[in-house]
């Protein structure tokens, strides 16, 4: 038996996090001094939703947001009493290129493999955020269930975090400018202009613009279409969709989609704080297995398919 493990940057909602036995160990921002917690146990979606209005109306104010890291002590913390008591540990991080929280897993699993060295510790780098690693978890809970192997489940995931697909669009670009991914001068004048930057995370797990679009509406359009033309097996897997504070816009997007291609279920979440704070309010992103995460077509990965991601949902 093994417990699983993720940081709040899944962003999967407790309601999930319940019924998938996942254990959440969470980012702590401070907004003006004060702690927010990244996850909070036992909220419905609509209060989670109600948290998250309360949040990104304090950015949109213009309220001081700091993010911090969870150290290898904290995951020390949460790992050891599983090994203890004679478990084994599923952790699936946040992209170890757009935060330093995979290497203080690392760290500390490398410290507590030496004093449990008949226990597993495997550690899954999604090479994304929010419900791209969430979902994940998900799946993995759902192999637990069936009874399949640890140490396939890892492979698995990892070998599929390489197709989960992260888009996103932003409503302010200013946001962007904060975090350095855009010049303010530049920020500045594609807010004049209405520009709107679609964004995914590539191969690498770094955050790039995948395209450009003049208006809103028009980016979440192209959303829309990225999706429909990027998923593989929908019926098959779980898509999701993350807003900061753009519940309404959200749902227009997964209409989108879904009256287009059939999927198995549609996680529609609040933005996860931390990642959340660095792309603002009104973001909105999409998480699905896809053939080209950095979204240039089906570029030879029809063998897709036949990932085992897919056998094993289907087990």
């Amino acid at each position: 038996m093994f417990e699983i493990f993720v940081d709040s940057g899944a962003n999967i909602p407790a309601v999930y996090v319940e019924k998938y036995k996942i254990n959440v160990i969470p980012f702590i921002n401070l907004v003006d001094g004060k702690k927010v917690p990244g996850f909070e146990s036992g909220l419905t979606q609509e209060e989670e939703r109600e948290k998250g209005r309360e949040y990104y109306n304090a950015i949109r104010a213009g309220a001081r947001v700091q993010t911090s890291l969870i150290n290898s002590g904290e995951f020390r913390e949460n790992f050891e009493p599983v090994l203890r008591a004679g478990k084994d540990v599923l952790y699936i991080s946040l992209s170890s290129n757009i935060s330093g929280t995979f290497n203080a897993a690392r760290i500390a699993a490398a410290d507590l493999a030496e004093e449990y060295p008949d226990r597993k510790i495997c550690l899954v780098d999604s090479l994304n955020a929010s419900l791209a690693q969430g979902i994940l978890a998900i799946y993995a809970s759902q192999f637990r269930e069936k009874g399949i192997d640890l140490s396939l489940i890892a492979d698995v995931l990892q070998e599929t975090a390489h197709s989960m697909n992260g888009v996103f669009t932003v409503e302010d670009l200013k946001y962007l400018a904060h975090t350095g991914r855009l010049h303010k001068g530049t920020a500045l004048v594609g807010n004049l202009l209405k520009v709107k930057p679609l964004l995914c995370g590539n191969k690498d797990g770094f955050i790039v613009q995948c395209g450009i679009k003049r208006g809103r509406k028009a980016s979440l359009n192209a959303l829309i279409d990225l999706v429909c033309d990027n998923v593989v097996e929908g019926e098959k897997q779980i898509l999701g969709i993350a807003h900061a504070d753009a519940y309404e816009e959200s749902l227009y997007v997964v209409k989108g989609i879904t009256d287009r291609v059939k999927v198995r279920e549609f996680i529609n979440t609040s933005y996860d704080f931390c990642t959340g704070s660095h792309v603002g309010p009104g973001t909105i992103a999409l998480f699905f297995i896809g053939y080209d995460r950095e979204q240039q077509g089906r570029l030879a990965n029809e063998a897709l398919k036949e990932k085992r991601i897919f056998s094993l949902l289907e087990a």
